[in-house]
């Protein structure tokens, strides 16, 4: 019998969203009538906009001819995605990426997670709290963290609290961290940051041989003229950062997979001698070894988003969610809720009513008024008191919730 690795047996019982089903399934079954209206999970409901289908379609058809049909692609993305990405996203800030430091994925989920293989098992992390579970979850599997405490927060771990004292906004540790995860558009919380605020990671991180692993997956939502869209905007992150970003909630691709990391040149780690290694090259060795690439058929729809019609039509979708994230945050204000985020963000993230704990809400919410959405305290010990909920929803699903919610 093969041993195995007791890392996950450090891990809690279950991931935050399979137990948000479970419990669902169990109040559906017990009250088939229920008209159950979910705004937990941040999965999009929007139909994929008509340019990416037809650039699919073309690609697919395109796959059933002997001249156009492709087998293995190059596992690090196509070169007509990885120009759009580049000039895209990070040429209109005035940000020069080049294509060898785009590496395309199925998700950022799997790349926040695999990222921390080319780290050594010793790499001391910090995380705020509350966090996306992932950042969390697959550093206990790796081996770098203790067991878990009665405070539900894992030794050897570095949590910096993301309160409603300090504006949600994670404090800089005074010690040394040598991978520091950072969110903005922040998942959980919707709130966002400044750029001085990243000047001031940038700055720790030089000065502590720091990696800090921003995820941007939700940029696309910011509003607000001087909301830094990438870290990359901050003089010195190509010397300290990698980027994250997704398809999937910018242009519902949660069921296609498609998404990118950023690892520029310049970023280098070091091994137990000192010696500077490149984790540009390291991440293309994992890549290549672990990955076949994503599928050719996605990847045109990919490219498709950056057309002058793609991009019109995501930005149609972008502002529906939108209007359905200032539904909630207005229409919870206006119940008595204190509410945060929703505004560069699809997430709204409020305190509970009548102190109770995150999942005695979750409860309430929805035996009373059968709406779904996240406890705060699934994303980590100081989200205690707050709940999640997502603006992906139908408009009409978004109003009736927020009818119901403020009824109780």
């Amino acid at each position: 019998m093969a041993n195995i690795n007791e890392n996950y047996l450090k891990l809690k019982a279950g991931y935050l969203f399979p137990e948000i089903s479970k419990r669902v399934k169990v109040y559906s079954e017990k009250n088939p009538s229920a008209k159950i209206i979910r705004l937990g999970i941040g999965d999009v409901t929007l139909p994929i906009v008509p340019s990416v289908v037809d650039a699919m379609v073309a690609a697919s058809k395109e796959m059933g001819t002997a001249g156009g049909f492709h087998g293995y692609g190059p596992e690090q993305g196509y070169s007509f995605l990885l120009k759009s990405i580049a000039d895209n996203d990070y040429g209109t800030l005035g940000i020069k990426i080049d294509e060898s430091e785009i590496f395309v994925s199925d998700g950022s989920k799997c790349d926040c997670g695999n990222i921390q293989e080319i780290f050594s098992t010793d790499a001391k992390i910090a995380v705020a709290d509350p966090v996306y579970p992932v950042y969390v979850d697959t550093n206990v599997m790796a081996g770098r963290t203790g067991e878990i405490g009665a405070d539900g927060r894992y030794s050897n771990l570095i949590y910096m609290p993301a309160t409603k004292e300090n504006g949600f906004q994670p404090e800089i540790p005074k010690e040394k961290a040598d991978i520091v995860y950072l969110c903005y558009p922040n998942n959980p919380t919707g709130t966002v940051t400044t750029k001085e605020a990243l000047k001031a990671w940038v700055e720790y991180a030089k000065k502590n041989n720091s990696i800090i692993l921003y995820d941007s997956a939700y940029e696309a939502f910011i509003s607000e003229p001087g909301v830094p869209r990438s870290i990359y905007e901050v003089e010195g992150a190509k010397e300290v950062a990698i980027e994250f970003r997704s398809f999937s909630k910018t242009a519902g691709f949660t069921g296609l997979r498609c998404a990118y990391i950023v690892i520029p040149k310049e970023l280098k780690g070091r091994t137990k001698s000192g010696e500077e290694v490149s984790l540009n090259a390291l991440w293309s060795r994992r890549h290549t070894t672990k990955f076949n690439g994503v599928s050719y058929v996605t990847q045109k729809g990919a490219e498709a988003c950056y057309s002058p019609q793609g991009k019109k039509e995501i930005q149609e979708s972008i502002a529906y969610y939108m209007s359905n994230a200032a539904k909630i945050r207005e229409g919870l204000k206006k119940a008595g809720y204190e509410v945060f985020g929703g505004v560069n963000a699809p997430y709204i993230w409020l305190k509970t009513s009548n102190n109770l704990s995150s999942w005695d809400f979750f409860d309430r919410l929805l035996d009373k008024a059968q709406v779904v959405g996240t406890p705060g305290s699934g994303f980590g010990p100081a989200g205690e008191g707050y709940f999640r909920l997502s603006a992906f929803g139908k408009k009409e699903d978004v109003e009736e919730a927020i009818s119901r919610i403020s009824s109780l």
